[in-house]
């Protein structure tokens, strides 16, 4: 098959689709088309030479344009961070209408990265929905090669990044039963190697292929071996009595994950994950990686912060959209001047929370970070993927980063549990020798007692607010004094 084939990744702003896209064209594909249905995210990324389109596998008509010319179509669309019940019926709606559109405009092949699992009772309700996915992207006249694989080992990853949080956090773990389960892990590496090699293998068309590592272990093996490479001995004790239910929330207090990928999560880890065919290792030769090389990997260009991709890459604008900013809202604005450039200032706005902590009153944080976790809600314990670096998408604290301009602009969404919606925004303007540091406190309150909320907490913003801005302040000047 020819590089000249016109190539579209759907969930390019995703975390497979983010690695995918710029390979394809790395492996010397010339059309390469990326498709979100936030077109801004990928433009962010900006890559080189790669077509950027807008399409929505819930709007056919989105799904036509963008499609229009395409040969072969990577189909790398789900649901996993839903905790809907509803997600199984949202993924064989969009897979159908993927499918009927690209029969329309004529698209030679569709390939699709599903989930292994064996089928018959007891597959997970999200195993069980990703190989019901496969089926309605075959329901149409155009082929469809279907690869399944376990995890995926990779910096930015939300398996590895769980992981590696229970082995930092947890030098002694008291599991469930879900830790003898069997998976043959992948590297991401091996991975995207594998999606790129299906495209000019012929044997591989219309067929459903499984890809893994070569390298069975259990969940307890790879927690082991990742304290190994880290540093830190784990001891694991399993359980019988631990829940799924109890099992989820308990990642999500410990990890970076939110509540609806961690019941995803563990309700898949009760099954066997492993490869049971094994052709496609002997048409298509990918890396020789081991889980303990591609856990080294990841944790070098996590400590770097070079990051590709990562797993919340796609999900924030998706609960942004859900979150409904409209209607009714409170601004508590605040403006103060400092005697710093923009980038000195954003400097220290990026290395907010953490261990850094919020500048001032880090023990009324705390507080309100206690009050949130005994409601349920992700408290402080998830901080924050790297001390410096602050991506889209990354959590800090019980705060989300939805939107980041470099030197001008960090907007942090709550995840905490509130009577409403909320988000803390800092803006930075240059006014003559100085900046300007603006930030503002909105509130979207749900109904009287969001309204209720609001009027409670204000009095404690003079002192919170004023003191975190004179706190950036000082910080921002002392670095910009020893420069």
């Amino acid at each position: 098959m020819s590089k000249d084939l016109k190539i579209l990744v759907t969930g390019a702003s995703g975390y497979i689709g983010g690695r995918l896209t710029p390979d394809l064209q790395k492996a010397g594909f010339r059309n390469v088309v990326g498709m979100a249905r936030d077109p801004e995210k990928l433009e962010r990324r900006n890559w080189k030479g790669i077509e950027i389109v807008q399409g929505d596998a819930l709007m056919p008509e989105s799904l036509d344009r963008a499609l229009s010319g395409i040969d072969v179509a990577f189909y790398l669309i789900h649901s996993m961070t839903s905790s809907g019940k509803s997600f199984a019926k949202h993924d064989i709606q969009c897979a159908k209408n993927f499918a009927e559109a690209c029969e329309r405009q004529g698209v030679k092949r569709i390939i699709y990265l599903g989930g292994l699992g064996s089928t018959g009772m007891g597959l997970s309700k999200h195993l069980q929905s990703r190989q019901d996915t496969g089926d309605a992207l075959r329901s149409t006249s155009v082929p469809v090669t279907e690869l399944r694989s376990a995890i995926v080992i990779g910096s930015g990853s939300a398996s590895f990044e769980i992981i590696k949080d229970l082995v930092h956090k947890l030098p002694i773990m008291i599991c469930p039963r879900w830790v003898s389960s069997k998976c043959e892990p992948i590297s991401i590496r091996q991975l995207v190697q594998y999606l790129i090699g299906v495209i000019n293998e012929p044997r591989s068309i219309g067929q459903i292929l499984d890809v893994g590592s070569g390298e069975v272990l259990t969940y307890a093996d790879m927690l082991r071996q990742c304290g190994e490479v880290i540093g830190q001995k784990v001891t694991i004790i399993p359980v019988p009595i631990l829940s799924p239910r109890i099992s989820s929330y308990w990642l999500n207090l410990v990890t970076s994950v939110p509540i609806g990928l961690a019941k995803t999560l563990v309700e898949s880890l009760r099954n066997d994950v492993i490869c049971h065919d094994f052709r496609i290792r002997k048409w298509i030769k990918v890396d020789p990686i081991t889980y303990r090389d591609a856990v080294s990997l990841a944790l070098a260009k996590q400590k770097a912060g070079t990051y590709e991709s990562r797993w919340t890459d796609a999900t924030t604008s998706k609960a942004a959209e859900i979150m409904n900013y409209k209607g009714l809202s409170f601004v508590d604005e605040r403006r103060l001047e400092i005697d710093a450039s923009p980038e000195k200032i954003f400097k220290i706005l990026k290395s907010v929370g953490g261990s850094t902590g919020w500048f001032h009153a880090d023990w009324l944080w705390q507080l309100r970070a206690s009050m949130d976790w005994l409601i349920g809600g992700v408290g402080m314990r998830r901080g924050r993927p790297h001390p410096d670096n602050l991506s889209v998408g990354d959590t800090v604290d019980f705060w989300r980063v939805e939107r980041l301009i470099t030197n001008k602009h960090i907007a942090f969404r709550a995840e905490m549990k509130l009577p409403g919606q909320a988000m803390l925004i800092f803006d930075i303007t240059e006014k003559g020798a100085v900046s300007v540091l603006i930030m503002k406190a909105c509130f979207w309150p749900s109904g009287f007692w969001g309204k209720l909320y609001w009027y409670c907490v204000l009095p404690l913003h003079n002192y919170v607010f004023e003191g975190m801005l004179d706190g950036i302040r000082g910080r921002a000047e002392i670095v910009a004094k020893a420069t």
